[in-house]
């Protein structure tokens, strides 16, 4: 039996675990995909609180919902569609309030301006384009590149983990990141 092998077999005994009501087997489950869950949310939205909101609010739904994992060796994709669905119900709601309370929005906006200690309009602008073209850049990247360096450089996680949690080996792993980071430069290099 391959380390792979043992992992998603360690990994379905923790689902059936939580199916049972095992929150501690759940938490082990947050733990081992938790920054994958995180990336893939940073990826869709931009933005680190949010992210961490949405992956908080998905742990929540599954935690909920895991009786409806029909395969626990799938729980890695279940974990992500379910995340996905949240992603998705935030947007909606987000977009109903918009609509309800944009001039109550844009006074208080206004009231912020006055008092805020942030850097400047053209400042915070030019650091959130850079930081969308950055994100719409790794966007572009084939999957294989993409989810290793949203999980090294967005998330953070070590070369073990992102190895456990890929089934990948060192090499494996430094090979793809290195390789996508030069995807990476020419494609923001092409766009700059």
């Amino acid at each position: 039996m391959t380390d792979a092998d043992e992992a998603l077999a360690a990994e379905a005994e923790l689902v059936a675990r939580s199916r049972r009501g095992d929150s501690a087997a759940f938490e082990e489950l947050v733990r081992i995909h938790g920054r994958t869950l995180f990336a893939r949310l940073y990826l869709e939205t931009g933005d680190a609180h949010r992210a961490e909101d949405l992956a908080q609010e998905a742990m929540l739904s599954a935690w909920r919902s895991i009786g409806q994992l029909q395969d626990p060796r799938r729980f890695r994709p279940w974990l992500l569609s379910v995340a996905r669905s949240v992603l998705l119900d935030a947007a909606r709601r987000e977009s109903r309030k918009k609509r309800e309370t944009s001039r109550g929005r844009e006074q208080g906006e206004a009231m912020l301006r006055l008092t805020d200690d942030h850097p400047d309009p053209s400042e915070s602008a030019a650091a959130h384009d850079e930081r969308q073209q950055a994100l719409a850049a790794l966007r572009s990247l084939p999957e294989e590149y993409r989810i290793p360096l949203t999980l090294r450089y967005l998330a953070g996680a070590d070369y073990q983990a992102i190895g456990r949690e890929l089934a990948l080996t060192n090499g494996s792993l430094r090979g793809l990141l290195s390789r996508g980071m030069a995807m990476l430069r020419e494609r923001m290099g092409r766009k700059m």
